[in-house]
């Protein structure tokens, strides 16, 4: 048995796309677009710090299990492609944290001006 993978998950979400929507919360979801995806995504993520905060490891696995499905259903209701997620990862990898970051222009909103 081949290990599972954000892959394989990527296409249980994608084959879930043309099912109902009453039988299916993937579908759902991604009828209700990328707003609603990305909504679900930052509950999940905070559900996640929450735990992590509190530091049970089971909870850690659960959320973030949460976190991975919510992110790569935003991805697809976003039309974003796993493998460009994966492609700037290993862009961003090939130098160091503190160069990356440095070479991304500057933020006004994070600045403060």
């Amino acid at each position: 048995m081949s290990a599972f993978s954000l892959d394989t998950l990527t296409a249980i979400i994608r084959a879930r796309k043309s099912t109902d929507a009453g039988a299916s919360y993937t579908k759902s979801l991604l009828d209700k677009g990328p707003p609603r995806a990305a909504k679900k995504f930052g509950e999940e993520a905070v559900e996640l710090v929450i735990a992590a905060i509190e530091g049970e490891r089971r909870p850690i696995v659960c959320e973030s299990a949460d976190v991975l499905y919510h992110l790569l259903v935003l991805l697809e209701a976003s039309g974003v492609e796993l493998d460009e997620v994966l492609a700037e990862l290993a862009q961003r990898t090939a130098q160091s944290g503190h160069q990356e970051k440095a070479s991304r222009p500057a933020d006004p909103a994070v600045s403060g001006d």
